[in-house]
């Protein structure tokens, strides 16, 4: 089984790669069957001389390898026929900018397997970036907090080699007693905590956090159990929430009123209530000023995210009455910091625990013909059709 790690050509470019160069060695020692081939890049976070100087090559054969291994999409005249291809095709919700992409791999007789969609017997995805997302979205939200109200600044992350820098930085601020809102308890909002504790934030629980008040800055994490209810006045749990969504409301504001700055670490269903809208925005009791949205649904879920800000311009204000975007600095506005690429701004570390989780849990299915159906589940397209699993796409390619 011969692999090709793919240069990265979607703009802006993005330095991460699904195997790091000991992630190919460890692959190579380990299946005596496996090949690497590494396709020169100028943009990527490991030099080519990093893969050369541990004896993987480095070529322009891309031809010659059975299945490319890349991160972002890759644009269509690049896509090379009849191969295997692993990325993020962002295209299984049917999003209306890759629809000629996945017309072009069914054209090309390509086999796409897509990472989002790479799970465990249970259906859990096992490859993700969400983690770093998490730990770099905390960090950028303090970092617009500093800004907003001109009491420090950190440097940009991606200016920074790693996440113990991150928190090397965080952990010289000197903060007011602000109360900290973490939601998620995934992925996501898990590598937000990281950064939290990391820091040496107080951690307080709920009851604490809505009615007490503290000489220090803390932080609360919560899931959707405690910011949703039902609507019948019964009492829902988390499983309940997920299997019907359309039977809650959110209890969301009644954080939003004791709340200064807000980190967005949670996953958003489709049929979930909003967190807040746009009037609880409006009303006088809503106290939250910066708003780090890591998950960044676009008017969606956290109203004052109405588009998605980049790694060169993170940060932009949001008028609660206008309902528009304004300077973030202004004392009415919601300062924003609703990057879509987070994990961009740490390539080795989102690289490197990109590449563990791939081997562990996709390589081996090249070379146990599949056992347990990992390969089967991701695979989108075969033989120049959508597989069984994803003819729902049908009319949206067509």
């Amino acid at each position: 089984m011969k692999f090709g790690i793919i240069r990265e050509r979607k703009n802006p470019p993005d330095k991460r790669v699904v195997l790091s160069p000991k992630a190919c060695q460890k692959v190579l020692s380990t299946y005596t069957k496996a090949q690497i081939i590494v396709e020169p890049s100028p943009i990527r976070a490991y030099a080519d001389t990093d893969y050369q100087d541990l004896g993987i090559t480095v070529a322009d054969k891309m031809n010659d390898c059975e299945v490319l291994l890349g991160v972002k999409e890759v644009p269509i005249d690049a896509l090379i026929p009849n191969k295997k291809y692993f990325f993020f095709s962002h295209t299984i919700k049917k999003q209306p900018y890759n629809r000629d992409l996945l017309r072009a791999i069914l054209e090309k007789n390509i086999e796409l397997y897509d990472h989002e969609v790479i799970t465990n017997k249970q259906e859990q995805r096992v490859v993700a970036f969400g983690r770093y997302a998490g730990i770099v979205g905390a960090y950028n939200g303090f970092r617009a907090y500093g800004l907003k109200y001109n009491s420090f600044q950190l440097p940009k992350a991606n200016d920074l080699p790693n996440q113990q820098a991150l928190i090397d930085e965080l952990k010289k601020l000197k903060l007011p007693n602000i109360k900290v809102l973490l939601t998620g308890r995934g992925r996501v909002g898990n590598g937000s905590r990281e950064m939290l504790d990391g820091m040496g934030m107080r951690r307080v629980n709920v009851t604490e956090y809505l009615e007490d008040t503290f000489n220090e800055p803390v932080y609360c994490q919560i899931d959707a159990g405690e910011y949703n209810k039902r609507k019948d006045g019964v009492r829902g749990n988390k499983a309940n929430f997920f299997a019907h969504p359309e039977e809650y409301k959110s209890n969301f504001f009644r954080f939003a009123k004791v709340t200064d700055f807000y980190i967005a670490g949670h996953f958003y269903g489709q049929g979930a209530p909003y967190l807040f809208t746009r009037e609880d925005a409006k009303h006088e009791d809503f106290n939250i000023k910066v708003v780090a949205d890591i998950s960044c649904d676009i008017d969606g879920p956290v109203a004052s995210t109405i588009k998605p800000s980049t790694i060169a311009d993170p940060i932009y204000g949001y008028n609660p009455v206008t309902e528009t975007e304004t300077d973030f600095k202004n004392a009415d506005a919601i300062a924003v910091m609703a990057v879509d690429n987070l994990p961009c701004e740490l390539p080795r570390d989102a690289s490197e625990g990109f590449g563990e989780a791939f081997i562990k849990n996709v390589i081996p299915a090249f070379f146990n013909n599949d056992k347990d159906g990992v390969l089967k589940r991701a695979r989108m397209t075969q033989n120049g059709k959508l597989t069984d699993r994803y003819k729902y796409l049908e009319d949206y390619v067509s």
